[in-house]
């Protein structure tokens, strides 16, 4: 049965506006200002929903349709912090950030401030000129990262970043051939594409040329000889004696890679701390700093994509790459960088940058002034609010939680992750690990929305639910989820079993 904190919340998604209202102040009485409890009760106004879904048929193009979420579509009207209301005025947890991209929360309102502010005063210029908020900016964001990773180039977004990337290494390399791990995603431009290791992003085109992907254990049996519970077997004892044989399978694949895959020289090697749209998954002790090394030795640079593990989203480093104990040569990121509005960037030492300066790139709104004042704003608050101490408690607290509920039930394969980047593998029963249907999936995915929670789905097979709040949540909000999701389980387990 779902806890009465969970219930209370239920009947308050699906209360009368001013029920709602009421029930969420009284919750919540120090979490939204004058100004935003007045919004929230007199303006759930908008487009019928009706007209919306023709538009989105009629005039967006077709991509829009086949990537919408659920069966009855979630029609979002606002945001405050870890919350997003609908039209109807209903209420939802927002666990996914809009894809792990909502980093200190929805119109914050220090970052709502900051924006204001820049747009009174200057909204558009370009590189050509010298201007304060991207330099601003600049210091700070440099000023996270360490030594040799001082050099800046801002950009619109993650797939750009990445695309700028493979630029970068193949110019300062004079080589072609780029290694990254099956199962990625990177980007959906079409060099990006050719990064990213998932037929669903893939089109029967030549696109990406010059990546070749290492096979790359998956917790399933379908990829390769060596299964999840001998990684985790094998990464515990890793721990005790500095051993890890599930390391030693993954490296040999690289090493076979090598003789048979690319040249005797190569530009980079390319892969994320935690993969993100892969399904959280993460790898053995010591790989990434064997595979920079060997890397390394074939004249190639090392790229880390930080595009959804950057920016303290896993807890103990503000850097996902920090928690390998390893030194990339360039560092992509995109996403929480500015909670949500357009933005991105490359960073890498100034011996890589002049090799780009060889010729000239041009990016009409890479470092646009209200981009710069957002994602400064954004930097000080996550000092202030302490968002990186919130992903380590609370991602602790939900994977505590999550593998209890994992224990009680057949269809959890995994669970997994590391600070505010959580995976639930789901499967048909854990003997034969294989992946749980679509159609499954589906069922609890709408059922868990239905009761008030928003999360994602990832994974190659799309098997795995993926947990990527806001970097604010509470242990209030944990439990809420936890009693949501085991509930939504359960009624999946007593419909079908």
């Amino acid at each position: 049965i779902v806890s009465k904190c969970c219930v209370q919340r239920r009947k308050s998604i699906l209360a009368p506006q001013g029920s709602l209202v009421t029930k969420f102040f009284y919750q919540y009485p120090k979490s939204c200002s004058a100004e935003f409890i007045q919004n929230i009760a007199y303006s759930f106004q908008d487009m019928s929903k009706e007209h919306m879904m023709e538009i989105r048929r009629q005039n967006c193009n077709p991509m829009i349709m086949k990537v919408t979420y659920y069966k009855k579509p979630v029609f979002i009207h606002q945001g405050h912090m870890q919350w997003l209301w609908d039209v109807d005025g209903r209420r939802y947890l927002d666990l996914f950030a809009g894809v792990a991209t909502v980093s200190v929360g929805h119109c914050h309102p220090k970052v709502t401030a900051a924006a204001e502010k820049q747009l009174r005063k200057l909204w558009h210029t370009t590189n050509i000129y010298v201007y304060s908020p991207l330099h601003e900016y600049v210091d700070k964001l440099a000023a996270t990262l360490p030594e040799p990773l001082k050099v800046i180039y801002l950009t619109n977004s993650g797939s750009e970043a990445n695309d700028l990337a493979m630029l970068m290494a193949r110019l300062h390399t004079g080589n072609f051939d780029i290694i990254t791990l099956r199962g990625s995603y990177h980007g959906g431009s079409p060099q990006t594409m050719g990064l990213t290791s998932n037929s669903a992003y893939k089109y029967p085109i030549a696109i990406g040329l010059g990546c070749i992907h290492l096979p790359l254990v998956k917790r399933t049996v379908h990829v390769m000889d060596v299964y999840f519970t001998t990684i985790i077997k094998h990464y515990i004892i890793s721990t005790i004696t500095g051993l890890c044989m599930a390391n030693d399978k993954y490296i040999g694949q690289l090493k076979e890679v090598f003789a048979t895959s690319v040249p005797s020289r190569i530009a980079a090697f390319f892969g994320e701390p935690i993969m993100g749209v892969g399904g959280a998954v993460q790898y053995p002790k010591n790989f990434l700093k064997d595979t920079y090394k060997l890397v390394r030795e074939r004249g190639g640079v090392c790229i880390a994509d930080e595009v959804q593990t950057g920016f303290g989203r896993t807890g103990s480093h503000f850097w996902g790459f920090q928690g390998h104990d390893i030194m990339p040569d360039i560092v992509t990121m995109a996403k929480g960088i500015a909670n949500g509005f357009p933005m991105g960037a490359v960073v890498t030492t100034h011996e890589i940058a002049a090799s780009f300066g060889r010729g000239v790139h041009f990016n009409t709104f890479g470092g646009n002034p209200v981009a710069c004042a957002i994602a400064s704003s954004v930097l000080d608050t996550m000092k202030e609010d302490g968002t990186q101490q919130i992903s380590h408690e609370m991602g602790t607290y939900l994977l505590m939680g999550l593998s209890k509920i994992r224990d009680k039930y057949e269809i959890i394969g995994d669970v997994r992750g590391k600070g505010l980047q959580i995976g639930v593998e789901m499967v048909k029963d854990k003997a034969s690990r294989e992946p749980l249907p679509p159609a499954a999936m589906s069922e609890i995915f709408e059922d868990t929305k239905d009761m008030g929670v928003l999360i994602g789905k990832g994974g190659v097979y799309g098997q795995t639910f993926r947990i990527k709040p806001p970097m604010c949540i509470t242990k209030d909000d944990a439990d809420f989820f936890l009693a949501v999701f085991n509930q939504a389980l359960n009624n999946y387990m007593e419909a079908h079993h």
